[in-house]
């Protein structure tokens, strides 16, 4: 079992504790806040199912029906992350309204917030966990998933901070306009989610950073050519996919032209393991004056 999976798993029971916890600190409470924190849980594990599922498919070898292989499976998980983190914001602030028009006396708040507390404390480790071995294996489901546990994390701070209030002034009110705050935050959250997956989707280009990487190390290696242009960058999961022309002599023949194209694809790789790189050699009269310049 890949890393991947690996913790793709470990989400999934992280995620049965926590939502675990968070029940039992709303039906010691009834507090409507500390429920909108549980019903976000129960997409946690949803999400966490969906990102197990995803980073499944998209680790399969490359066959006849998908020759670039199956990776946007992962932006897939991620658009349904952030369908199913709306839909839980839309749970939250329908039960945060139906407790403005029938306040309830937090029962047991102590208890119930020691409960939450150590709820979001596991939330908090696990969610650093996810983004930086997300970013480290370039899976957006788990990054995606780290991010959402990271919103969660946040507003269960501001919920519990919200019921210690509550139960501080005795204004039984603050407890559902604080759930619908959470709403309002988780709902911003899921379309930040699905706006990021879906540029990836949509071929987005790599970063800035990654590119000036790219260009740099075809300028260094490709001595023996003249120029490269129409270079094109894409990632879809882990992998990076490039291409590009590369110029030479027209005297050139194809054995050093190959070991030109071999020697760029190599130390792309060494930079960036998981990339494909495809490259289109021609001759000098094709050069645009443009793009790339051989060192």
């Amino acid at each position: 079992m890949s890393s991947s999976l690996k913790i793709a798993v470990g989400s999934i029971f992280v995620g049965v504790i926590v939502l675990g916890l968070k029940a039992l600190a709303w039906h010691v409470t009834g507090s409507v806040a500390l429920l909108s924190d549980a019903l976000e849980s129960i997409v946690n594990v949803a999400t966490a199912v969906a990102a197990l599922v995803a980073i499944s498919v998209a680790q399969r070898p490359a066959d006849q029906a998908h020759p670039y292989g199956h990776h946007k499976a992962e932006f897939l998980s991620a658009v349904l992350e952030g369908v199913l983190i709306i839909v839980a914001a839309l749970l939250i602030l329908r039960e945060a309204w139906h407790a403005f028009q029938n306040p309830r006396e937090i029962q047991a708040a102590g208890l119930g917030m020691a409960i939450n507390a150590g709820a979001g404390v596991l939330n908090a480790i696990w969610c650093s966990v996810l983004i930086r071995q997300g970013r480290r294996l370039r899976s957006p489901a788990l990054v995606a998933d780290g991010k959402h546990l990271l919103t969660d994390v946040i507003s269960s701070g501001g919920v519990l901070l919200g019921v210690g209030l509550a139960v501080a002034t005795g204004w039984s009110i603050l407890d559902p306009a604080l759930a619908m705050l959470v709403g309002v935050n988780i709902l911003w959250s899921g379309w930040k989610v699905m706006a990021s997956s879906v540029s990836g989707l949509l071929d987005e280009a790599v970063p800035e950073k990654t590119l000036v990487t790219i260009r740099d190390i075809i300028s260094d290696k490709a001595s023996g050519a003249l120029e490269a242009h129409d270079l094109r960058t894409r990632h879809a999961g882990a992998v990076t996919f490039i291409d590009f022309h590369l110029v030479v002599d027209g005297r050139t023949t194809v054995s050093d032209a190959h070991e030109i194209c071999d020697r760029i694809e190599a130390s792309i790789k060494a930079t960036l393991p998981e990339s494909q790189v495809t490259i289109h050699v021609e001759p000098e009269h094709k050069a645009k004056h443009s793009g790339v310049l051989v060192i």
